[in-house]
């Protein structure tokens, strides 16, 4: 199929007359003769009349944030390499484009591969814009797809950072490292080898089975690698790993792990200290650890690290202690522990008055245990042994200790930087690896999962951090060039363009189909200038025939 050439559009243009109705209707006079080669015949023989009044819209369908998504695919070469990896299939299917389409849906209305099938591809214009129809979207293709893709997951992170390398000149001498967890509404694989197991579950569901997702990132937010870990992993067993394998992937350097507390043990820091070349860190430290070192910070001065932040060190050999004070989680946590404290106190005075037996007062009060396990803590609660009886007191020691440490973090380092301030917003990056795990679980709808097999379920998590590489690839281009907007309101914006066909009948059997975009609104056509994109052109019109409903072009 063609596209109009000037001298057509010309002629189109030349040969539309406005009647009344009735009279005559609009014609296209030498654009088919033009088309075919032919010579311009007379207007009364070559006059191809179209009928405005039934002029027809047609298939609305969502343009835009699929657009977006295509160009951020490109843009970090995607198409190139999985092209070059996963082929055709003997029918013809082209794999790589229904990653694209898996991935796309993944980034902006996540849900089930079966609602992908059903009912979003075909109110999507992916299809359009990859060439495809609808069989690009088969459900047997979709999950299929699912099977080609994990061998390829090392040359992937290879890939992405050189790519961010290119576009965005990063380093990655600063790593981010933490754990989380996705659980299944399942019952619970026979296979023993299953990586979904019971486990500490960071989503409150220990009802269920799951895994655990290890995720290293910058503190721009781009992930380095990532790992599926059985569901009953602990987090302290698998930082060694993490570290020989980032060393044997991307070599020796001296890199800067930040980590919360719980995450290295005592062993691994020392590794990681004696290595060559050091492996420097910043972690967190378990609120045990500050009780035995509270005598030798007490003479310590406060440094201020930041308006509301307060820090005191403490040189030790090998390491320094960083013991942090912030007056905002100060509040914060001061006001959770007051508003637990008072719920309690009024439950156990309502358990205290009720007549129950002594079996249903220790559940009784074991739900408010469970409900408030740190204002539990403060209070000295004592039943009696033989009746359903019992009496409790606060205890002020406690307390006192507790407020003391209210908003205080204590870390530790083998870093030679003594500077507070540094120290301090070093740490609170951490928050960039958090945010990576909101977006996965959030916008991106990692979970529910549907799959049953390991692999597809390995392969399902794959899908979702190549939609966060797209997410957090438009976020740094937000960044410098449009702060202050994150990428899923840019992508809801880029979705109010939608595609749609216009069909208009002729006076010979025939129908004029044009495909087009809605034009951006003023907001968005600042937000595309301010991103340095430009849209393509709008599609060729075409032109049925008239014994087939098949289209040609005009």
């Amino acid at each position: 199929m063609g596209e109009i050439n000037s001298s057509q559009e010309s002629a189109w243009r030349k040969s539309i007359e406005v009647f009344e109705e009735g009279k005559a209707q609009p014609s296209l006079l030498s654009l088919f003769a033009a088309d075919r080669g032919d010579a311009v015949i007379e207007q009364d023989e070559a006059v191809v009349g179209v009928r405005l009044g039934e002029l027809r819209l047609c298939r609305p369908r969502q343009w835009g944030a699929c657009w977006l998504v295509v160009k951020l695919w490109r843009e970090l070469d995607l198409d190139r390499f999985w092209g070059e990896r996963l082929g055709i299939s003997r029918k013809g299917t082209r794999w790589d484009d229904v990653l694209l389409v898996l991935v796309a849906y993944r980034l902006i209305a996540p849900g089930s591969e079966w609602r992908l099938h059903r009912q979003w591809f075909a109110s999507s214009a992916l299809g359009d814009l990859l060439s495809a129809d609808s069989a690009l979207a088969d459900p047997h293709k979709l999950y299929g797809c699912h099977d080609h893709l994990l061998e390829h997951k090392r040359a992937l992170f290879d890939h992405l950072i050189g790519r961010w390398r290119d576009l965005f000149n990063l380093s990655f001498e600063v790593l981010l490292y933490d754990l989380t967890s996705t659980y299944f509404e399942s019952a619970p694989p026979g296979d023993e080898n299953d990586k979904r197991r019971f486990g500490y579950s960071r989503d409150k569901r220990s009802d269920c089975v799951q895994v655990v997702i290890a995720l290293i990132v910058t503190p721009q937010g781009f992930p380095l690698a990532y790992e599926v870990l059985p569901g009953n992993t602990q987090d302290s067993t698998t930082l060694k790993e993490f570290l020989d394998k980032i060393e044997k992937q991307y070599g020796k350097a001296e890199r800067i792990w930040l980590m919360d507390r719980g995450i290295p043990t005592e062993k691994v820091l020392q590794q990681m200290r004696h290595s060559d070349p050091p492996v420097k860190y910043l972690v967190g430290t378990p609120k045990g650890r500050l009780s035995r070192l509270e005598k030798q910070l007490i003479d310590k001065p406060w440094h201020q690290a930041r308006p509301g932040v307060e820090v005191k060190l403490l040189a030790q050999p090998d390491e320094l202690y960083v013991l942090a004070q912030s007056a905002d989680r100060v509040h914060k946590e001061r006001s959770m522990r007051r508003r637990q404290l008072k719920w309690l106190w009024a439950r156990l005075k309502q358990l205290s008055a009720m007549k129950l037996k002594r079996e249903e007062l220790l559940m009784k009060l074991g739900a408010a245990k469970q409900k408030t396990p740190s204002a539990w803590r403060l209070v000295q609660i004592e039943v009696d042994k033989h009746r359903a009886a019992f009496s409790y007191r606060l205890n002020k020691d406690k307390l006192r200790r507790q407020r003391r440490r209210e908003g205080r973090y204590l870390l530790r380092t083998n870093l030679t930087e003594t500077d507070p301030a540094k120290l301090w917003s070093l740490y609170l990056q951490l928050v960039n690896v958090e945010e990576a795990f909101k977006n996965l679980k959030g916008d991106l709808a990692i979970r529910p999962i549907f799959h049953q097999s390991e692999k597809r379920i390995e392969a399902h998590i794959l899908v979702a951090f190549l939609a966060y590489c797209l997410h957090i690839t438009l976020t740094e281009r937000l960044r410098s060039l449009a702060p202050g907007l994150t990428a899923r309101s840019v992508l809801e914006k880029f979705a109010a363009m939608q595609m749609i066909d216009v069909h208009v009948p002729t006076t010979d059997g025939r129908e004029l189909i044009m495909t087009r975009t809605t034009q951006p609104e003023p907001e968005l056509q600042l937000l595309l200038d301010k991103l340095k994109l430009e849209l393509p052109a709008q599609p060729p019109p075409k032109i049925t025939t008239a014994q087939a409903a098949t289209a040609v072009a005009l």
